[in-house]
């Protein structure tokens, strides 16, 4: 146990450069990864299954008991992030399908991988994992909701059948997840080290198929849909920090929701366009697997160096500063 304890903390400190270089393989080599396209559900059910397994009820606490944060966050997400992902797609003149695609990666929950981000950068990580679970259990319903409204003009979205694919491969997983973890603790507590390394593996495997089904879309349109992931990002990450000043939450809360914002549940999204768009809508999700753990860490070592106040608002933090002189 050890030693896969070893492996999965490696695992989840280089994820980025195992993303990359698996991607990179899977480009010039694709003959090997073009069957894997077939499990790319069943492997997004095992990521959230895992998502399910480290869940507590402490975890929903915070919704109840300091929803305005939580509220805050989970709309932006799932208001600005759809809004910018539709305003790049017409922008940029994208294909339908990459529009498609960019607009379905905007309209995703957040992505496990921002609790992480946060915990680093010195944020909120209550705030982070109780917005990744609400938007997660709130994505069957505004997910296809949100894609009908925006992504409906460049291709036809059938918003019971993605609300039955959200189910099936996110709600159910972690459901199961979830009652594993309450039936046996003990046991789950124990292999907890080793649910990274499944998590990774899925994700690498995925990446690994959709990148090799699409080398030709990749060389023609490569750069032009990664620079759209790309702004689409870092202006999730700016925006959620700037509605979080605007509502004068404190420091911590502001990393937190800027990094959720700002960070999307890209497995979601490959398996949802890969199911009802098609490959090659998939591939802004690919390209945000690889992206958003490179900006993300960046972004959490940046905030790693600067110290935050926890817990206090900036009306608490001006009522100390007056009270100090």
């Amino acid at each position: 146990m050890k030693i896969l304890e070893t492996i999965s903390n490696l695992a989840g400190k280089y994820f980025a450069f195992l993303v990359i270089g698996v991607a990179l393989i899977a480009f010039f080599i694709p003959a090997p990864f073009i069957g894997l396209g077939a499990y790319i559900t069943i492997l997004l059910g095992v990521v959230m299954f895992g998502m399910g397994l480290t869940l507590k009820p402490v975890d929903f606490k915070l919704v109840l008991s300091k929803p305005i944060p939580v509220i805050i966050g989970v709309a932006a997400q799932f208001v600005l992030m759809p809004l910018v992902a539709f305003m790049l797609a017409y922008l940029m003149n994208l294909p339908a399908e990459l529009a498609a695609g960019l607009v379905l990666l905007g309209s995703v929950p957040g992505g496990t991988a921002s609790n992480v981000m946060v915990y680093l950068a010195k944020g909120n990580l209550a705030l982070s994992v109780a917005m990744t679970s609400l938007s997660t259990m709130l994505a069957p319903i505004l997910t296809p909701l949100i894609l009908l409204a925006l992504a409906g003009q460049w291709l036809p979205v059938d918003p019971v059948a993605m609300f039955l694919s959200i189910v099936q491969v996110i709600i159910v997983p972690i459901t199961l997840g979830v009652l594993l973890r309450r039936i046996f603790p003990a046991t789950v507590e124990k292999s907890a080290t080793v649910v990274p390394l499944i998590s990774v593996l899925a994700i690498i495997i995925i990446v690994s198929a959709v990148v090799a089904a699409n080398v030709e879309s990749i060389t023609t349109s490569g750069l032009l849909i990664f620079s759209a992931v790309m702004i689409h990002n870092l202006l999730g990450l700016f925006l959620g920090y700037t509605a979080a000043v605007l509502m004068r939450l404190d420091e911590s809360k502001r990393r937190a929701i800027s990094i959720e914002v700002g960070m999307q549940n890209s497995g979601l999204g490959v398996a949802l366009a890969t199911a009802h768009f098609g490959p090659l809508a998939a591939l802004p999700n690919v390209i945000a697997a690889v992206w958003h753990n490179i900006s993300g860490p960046i972004l959490a070592t940046f905030w790693s160096k600067k110290q935050v106040t926890e817990g206090k608002s900036i009306k608490e933090t001006k009522s100390v500063s007056k009270q100090a002189q």
